[in-house]
């Protein structure tokens, strides 16, 4: 083709293409802190984020854009940014960043927790919600809980006639951790401290991706870093003993299924094998989206269920009247009788207001990753972002809250705010489609121990310690726990 005739066709097609370009907007972003280079305002978190992301809020708004590495992060802040999200964008919202500890560990996002927003994540949640998660599967394992707190308040009477001060952080994981292992695996204790295999395993793990930084999550070029620290040697080498584990214990599930040994009192992995069998799921299950679906069921189970059982505890023995109301309820209620019954707690409204108003001061974070473009709040906001919402400053609103930072479980007498997510200033179980599908199991294991534990005993701190100057230290995490491990005095009842 004649060169002088393609001339005037680049021209055109250049020229095109620089107006296509000149009409493009520039993206409105939400406002932002000054940036250093290659780490971006990783600089201005601090230990204790969401503390860091409230402050920064406050000095640029409800919607923020940080760069924390490669990652921009939007924190969300507000009710009414919340509202917006789940009425207007809420699939786009619905995805979770897949990090390191999530390949490795969670089978690659092939489960409930981390899977992306589609088929296959409805399909496994309407599973879950159905069949593992439902009220009715919830009161079937109370002869678990029955068991597992009774060994609890047993362990802390020893503790009393020895004149101890407990460990009461490390009890409260055992229980939790053991109520579910028995729920999801059927494996009780095997150890002296009381906590299952597979608890020690998923512990291990936790204390890994909470207490090691992972570089490639925040810097994707350097993840060779992280094998030169050991991070994911450790990581890969506990992920082969959960995985042997797991599949030792679904080989188990089959063979007992084989020769029909089956229970009435089934744990999931025997639901979900009984499903497939059965032909009721709408999917095929892989053994790795088993192991998968089991590991989050654990982790979510576990996790939050620990940390407000001590946070709970530990409020009350701050706030001495709260306690003092309380056990005053459970008693009266419990009366003279030689346990408590599930029927009681349904009874007991101020221990569900303490329950409610401990999720409010110390809710679990949430974290998803926009699967989208959308408009918020008048911004832009870019597909791929990570998105921090705030929960633990959306609760302390002072505009939706009074007295916001008080430990104050009145506030949830004679009030319809619910776990449901629905009230977008009270979100201890997120929001939308991807809020927590296990929350009526989680209540129920908090509600039961934190009944028992009132009951049974009385409280006191440490010699030395006193309401005042009780040790309230935070630790960031996928939950905000306590830092130091939560210890106290024993008293059993004086009277019946």
């Amino acid at each position: 083709m004649d060169p002088l005739f393609l001339l005037p066709l680049i021209f055109i097609f250049s020229l095109l293409i620089l107006l296509k370009l000149a009409k493009r907007r520039p993206l409105h972003l939400p406002p932002s802190p000054p940036k250093l280079p290659i780490i971006g305002n990783i600089h201005q978190l601090g230990k204790l984020p969401h503390r860091s992301f409230r402050q920064l809020s406050r000095n640029y708004g409800s919607l923020l854009l940080l760069q924390l590495g490669s990652n921009p992060t939007l924190v969300v802040s507000s009710a009414e940014m919340v509202r917006e999200i789940v009425k207007n964008h809420d699939i786009a919202f619905s995805d979770k960043p897949k990090t390191t500890a999530v390949k490795e560990m969670f089978y690659d996002a092939k489960g409930l927790g981390f899977s992306p927003y589609g088929e296959f994540w409805r399909q496994v949640k309407k599973m879950s919600v159905v069949e593992l998660l439902s009220n009715r599967r919830v009161h079937s394992f109370q002869f678990v809980r029955d068991e597992e707190v009774d060994h609890l308040v047993d362990k802390i009477r020893r503790a009393c006639q020895r004149g101890e001060t407990v460990v009461l952080s490390d009890m409260l994981t055992s229980v939790s951790s053991n109520i579910v292992s028995r729920c999801v695996l059927s494996h009780e204790s095997e150890n002296e401290d009381g906590c299952s295999r597979f608890g020690h395993l998923a512990k291990n793990i936790m204390n890994l991706i909470i207490n090691t930084f992972c570089i490639g999550d925040i810097f994707p070029y350097l993840w060779w870093l992280d094998v030169l620290t050991g991070y994911i040697p450790r990581m890969k080498s506990l992920s082969k003993e959960l995985d042997e584990f797991l599949d030792e214990v679904i080989e188990e599930h089959r063979a007992l299924e084989n020769h029909e040994q089956v229970t009435s009192k089934k744990d999931f992995v025997s639901i979900i094998m009984q499903l497939q069998k059965d032909g009721m799921l709408e999917m095929d299950l892989t053994q790795d989206n088993i192991k998968a679906i089991l590991m989050d069921l654990f982790v979510a189970g576990t996790d939050t269920t620990i940390t407000t059982d001590e946070w709970a505890m530990t409020e009350l023995l701050k706030n001495e009247n709260a306690m003092k109301k309380v056990q005053i309820e459970v008693r009266t209620v419990v009366g003279n009788k030689s346990k408590v019954d599930p029927e009681d707690i349904n009874k007991m409204e101020y221990l569900k207001c303490v329950i409610k108003e401990t999720l409010r001061l110390h809710p679990p974070n949430i974290i998803r990753k926009l699967s989208a473009p959308v408009k918020l709040g008048g911004y832009d906001i870019p597909s791929g972002t990570n998105v921090m919402v705030n929960s633990w400053a959306i609760h302390r609103d002072p505009e939706r809250w009074e007295r916001p930072e008080e430990f104050t479980p009145e506030r949830f007498e004679n009030n319809p705010i619910d776990f449901q997510g629905q009230d977008f200033h009270y979100i201890p179980f997120g929001f939308g489609r991807r809020a927590c599908p296990g929350m009526l199991f989680g209540v129920a294991s908090v509600e039961y121990v934190i009944a028992n534990l009132l009951y049974w005993f009385d409280w006191k701190l440490p010699a030395g310690e006193t309401a005042e100057n009780f040790d309230m230290t935070e630790l960031y995490g996928l939950t905000i726990t306590r830092k130091n491990p939560l210890c106290v005095v024993p008293v059993p009842r004086s009277s019946f």
